[in-house]
């Protein structure tokens, strides 16, 4: 009896010690060792700082379950890839329905997809790709994913060359060993197994500049980025390649105000997350409000239009 006392009494209590007005918000971050943890404590840290009453909290997840989460009203904001994002608005695969009820607040800082091809490969192009050896990441990775698009944009796919879908360090075996002359892979820059590779081998990055519009028709959250010159050994120039974004989507049923005020907490303290990921500590409200394919949230546009008058 006393037991169940405690039980009713507990609940009760929780709810005569929260703030009056207090809200909490679930944010979804990502897997266990990833930088979307960390970043989401820089987040829940500025947020419950800079607005009062309000709560945060963290769960973890990843790319695709963030935006069904969001979606499906069972967190309010989360991490998400541009490229799969947009691919949830739209209801394509892996995604069931078209998700209407996620919005972008911010972009934060791109992803780089990289081809790397041996010197001695006389690969310049990926037209150049038919009958030589490839390796990328497991079937279902975003860099796999991306591979198969730009190849498909140079009338070209898998059976037309060997492919092997390994680790980023079985891949670089491969292609020290010569068993393959060419390597994809979907990160940040420098790219740890890239500047591996270049200890041992001489290699070059192609630039994809050529491919970006018909990458967009595939998926309108491909990009265009710069990697610059001295990013890897030898490397004497920018090269232009196929990039998406890393950025936080919230529930577009989130009120305009609350949203407006996430937004503006975030410019103001972007060095806190710049201490996790640097290519966050020149962000601008322009950057931040780049359009990425999924439809920007009321209440962050109207502070990136406030910003950008300034």
């Amino acid at each position: 009896m006393q037991i169940r006392r405690l039980a009713a009494i507990l609940p009760l209590a929780a709810a005569l010690a929260a703030p009056a007005g207090a809200e909490e918000l679930r944010l979804m971050t990502g897997p266990q060792g990833g930088i979307w943890i960390p970043l989401g404590g820089a987040l829940k840290n500025m947020w419950e700082k800079s607005i009062p009453g309000l709560s945060i909290q963290t769960l973890p997840g990843a790319g695709i379950s963030n935006v069904r989460a969001v979606h499906e009203g069972k967190a309010d904001i989360g991490f998400g890839n541009s490229i799969t994002t947009v691919d949830a608005i739209a209801g394509n695969a892996p995604f069931k329905e078209p998700h209407k009820n996620v919005c972008n607040v911010a972009t934060l800082y791109p992803q780089y997809f990289q081809v790397v091809v041996l010197a001695s490969s006389g690969i310049n192009a990926v037209a150049d790709f038919k009958g030589k050896s490839l390796t990328t990441q497991v079937r279902g990775n975003t860099g796999e994913l991306i591979t198969q698009h730009i190849l498909k944009v140079a009338g070209l796919g898998y059976g037309d060359m060997k492919v092997s879908f390994s680790s980023y360090n079985d891949s670089v075996d491969q292609m020290r060993d010569g068993h393959a002359q060419i390597f994809t892979l979907g990160t940040a820059v420098p790219a740890n197994s890239v500047m591996d590779l270049a200890t041992s081998r001489d290699v070059k990055l192609l630039d994809l500049s050529a491919q970006h519009d018909a990458m967009r028709k595939i998926n309108p959250g491909y990009t265009l980025v710069t990697i610059k010159a001295g990013t890897y050994p030898k490397q004497d120039k920018d090269v232009k390649v196929i990039g998406y974004a890393t950025h936080i989507v919230a529930s577009c049923k989130l009120p305009d105000d609350r949203v407006y005020a996430m937004t503006k907490a975030m410019h103001a303290n972007l060095k806190d997350m710049a201490a996790i990921n640097k290519q966050i500590a020149e962000l601008t409200p322009a950057a931040m409000a780049e359009d990425i394919g999924v439809p920007m949230h009321p209440g962050a546009a109207r502070y990136y239009r406030e910003a950008t008058k300034k």
